[in-house]
Parts: structure tokens; C-alpha cells; sequence
């Protein structure tokens, strides 16, 4: 009977420090290191790499994180974490079912990626919003094959924002 209440008791402590620990990623990478997007609004495709040196960087997608994966060939992380699509939460990105593609635009991205704690929740968003659920394999390599054309996409976007910037003056 001790067992199952101290069970409980730990359980519900979780719980309750949960949304602050998932929380204490965005406060020490409020933005993203690549892109300057604030990570806190997107929370549901952010990415938190440790590494085994201490050190850690916070991106806002999959996209980003796969830039930092490629410039830091020579660091090495510990499990990747990523926001749950549907809770925020972070939860780690390679056990995570994957969906790719959809009708829900991407973070950083013309074909979307995103994470889900639970399999079935991929599956129903899939019925909802179309796209493939995938491992985790199947969705960095995605990032990195989509990594020149979304470049390019982004570059497109922000010299289009300075233009008209530059028109209204």
C-alpha cells in the first residue's frame, strides 16, 4: 500500500514540474540560433540538442536542427528532443512517430515534419491532415534531402520582406 501511494505521490509531483521543465529549454534558447524564431511560439516543432560536452543549442525545427547536426559533426549528442506536435512537451525525437507531409505548412520547411509522442496520435492527424508517419530515420533524412530547397524558399521570403520594406519607404 506504501508502494503504490509513494507511486502516486511521484507520479503527481511530475506531473505538476513537468510544464517547467519543458519550459526551461525556451528560457535558456528563447530563439532559434539559425533562424531567430522565437521558439517558445513554436513549441510544438522545436528542437533541444544536448551535448555530451555539457553544452546545448535550441532550434525551431527539425530543419534547423539538422543545420546544427551538420556543422557539429564532431560533437556528440545525447538524445535529440522535440516538441510534441499536439502537447509541446519534449519528448525524444527517435522514439517519436514522425508524420512528414500533410496540409499543415512546416516550420522552416515547404514539406512538414512533426513529432508525436504516440503513434496513434500520428495516425489520426494523418487521417486529418494527410502525410506519411514515418520513424525517426525517415524524418532527418527528409530534413536534409528538403535542406536546399527551403534554403532557398527562405531566402526568397526575406528578400521579398526587404523589398517591400524598402517600397514603403
Amino acid at each position: 500500500m506504501k508502494a503504490l501511494a509513494l507511486a502516486i505521490l511521484t507520479m503527481l509531483l511530475a506531473l505538476s514540474t513537468a510544464p517547467a521543465l519543458a519550459q526551461e529549454d525556451i528560457a535558456k534558447h528563447k530563439s532559434c540560433k539559425f533562424c531567430g524564431m522565437d521558439r517558445e511560439k513554436f513549441a510544438s516543432s522545436r528542437v533541444l540538442l544536448e551535448y555530451e560536452d555539457g553544452t546545448s543549442e535550441g532550434m525551431c525545427s527539425l530543419r534547423c536542427a539538422s543545420v546544427e547536426l551538420a556543422l557539429g559533426i564532431d560533437k556528440f549528442p545525447k538524445p535529440m528532443l522535440v516538441g510534441d506536435y499536439n502537447t509541446r512537451a519534449l519528448i525524444e525525437a527517435e522514439k517519436a512517430s514522425w508524420v512528414i507531409g500533410g496540409n499543415k505548412p512546416g516550420v522552416m520547411t515547404k514539406r512538414s515534419k512533426w513529432a508525436f509522442g504516440a503513434k496513434a496520435d500520428a495516425e489520426k492527424f494523418v487521417q486529418e491532415n494527410g502525410g506519411e508517419v514515418v520513424g525517426f530515420e525517415a524524418a532527418i533524412k527528409a530534413a536534409y534531402e528538403d535542406l536546399y530547397e527551403d534554403t532557398r524558399m527562405i531566402r526568397e521570403r526575406r528578400e521579398a520582406k526587404r523589398k517591400a520594406a524598402a517600397e514603403k519607404k
